[in-house]
């Protein structure tokens, strides 16, 4: 039995340490994505993950607006952690923004009003499931990449400034890039606490 697939999940680790020198072309890099959300599974197949990919330029626009708008909520005198933190997602080569699509959510739910209020929450599997599998993808690639939260914050700026339709719910936003420094050594809690086994 292969366990390929194990060790590209011991492979994916968390990068912060991004750079621009992409081991890939960036049209490589766009289809990986692609083809990754593709085949990520979603509940009655609703297939409601949705991505905006940002490259170059763009990606640090993205940046740059976040910044702006985590400048109107953090106290100047503790703004330059954040600056910096920032600084470091600025200087990766891209970003992958991962979206929802609310209007599938609800139309599943008039459709099958019996499952109405599980739609939202089988729609957020479908989002991680998605983001893993580009994880994975760039990893296999040797891109590393980290995956950040800055929804709500940035949602109006990134569907003004690209056009997003409004019913795509912003969940998450994973830079990518070359690895400038590896991931340190990662912990990992008792298997007892964390597993139930029965035969």
């Amino acid at each position: 039995m292969s366990d390929n697939f194990i060790a590209l999940a011991q492979k994916r680790r968390t990068i912060y340490a991004l750079g621009k020198n992409l081991p890939v072309s960036e049209q490589n890099v766009i289809d990986t994505i692609q083809e990754a959300i593709r085949q990520a599974p979603s509940a009655f197949n609703s297939q409601s993950s949705r991505a905006l990919i940002l490259l170059g330029d763009k990606h640090e626009k993205f940046w740059d607006l976040t910044l702006e708008q985590l400048r109107k909520i953090v106290p100047a005198a503790n703004f330059q952690p954040t600056a910096d933190k920032i600084a470091g997602f600025r200087n990766a080569a891209g970003s992958v923004l991962f979206f929802e699509d609310q209007d599938v959510i609800q139309g599943l739910q008039q459709q099958f009003p019996a499952y109405a209020d599980n739609f939202p929450v089988w729609s957020e599997h479908s989002s991680g499931i998605a983001q893993y599998g580009v994880w994975l993808a760039l990893a296999e690639k040797g891109i590393g990449a980290n995956l950040q939260h800055y929804n709500p914050l940035v949602d109006s700026d990134v569907q003004s400034t690209w056009n997003v339709p409004t019913s795509w719910k912003l969940r998450a936003q994973m830079n990518f890039g070359s690895i400038e420094a590896p991931a340190g050594d990662k912990a990992f809690m008792d298997d007892a606490q964390r597993f139930i086994v029965a035969k």
